[in-house]
């Protein structure tokens, strides 16, 4: 296989687990998606946060979602010492958009308009990160 046609992953550190933010964590150890959703003016939101940023009301509640959208926009990084990955933003079936990874994918397999699904991704001495495959 070329380096163009090899599926990219890298390591990913463990990402700052807060207060605020620890049920999302706990979630996503159980391979469960949540995202935020405020109770006054009905929008979901990425990322889980105890204030909404739409309305700046503090009723919002984390709500799970199955994690399918379509790739926005991406960007691919060859120079790295674990070979190409790529970062971008997925916006997912309820609306928001999620900074994310892209796995299981060759460099030159990723398209705008492209449907993703949710996987999580191990990480070092912290809980799995959700990054996005095509379906």
């Amino acid at each position: 296989m070329s380096e163009a046609q090899e599926k990219m992953t890298r390591p990913i550190p463990a990402p700052a687990v807060s207060i605020e933010t620890k049920p999302f964590w706990d979630a996503a150890a159980q391979g469960r998606f949540l995202i935020g959703r405020c109770q006054d003016c009905a929008k979901a939101y990425w990322y889980p946060r105890a204030i909404c940023p739409h309305c700046f009301s503090g009723r919002t509640v984390l709500e799970e979602s199955p994690g399918e959208g379509v790739i926005y926009t991406y960007s691919v990084m060859h120079r790295s010492p674990s070979g190409p990955y790529a970062i971008g933003y997925v916006t997912l079936n309820e609306g928001p958009a999620v900074l994310t990874n892209f796995v299981d994918v060759a460099p030159d397999g990723l398209a705008i308009g492209m449907k993703v699904k949710v996987r999580f991704q191990a990480t070092e001495g912290g809980p799995p990160v959700p990054v996005f495959a095509p379906v």
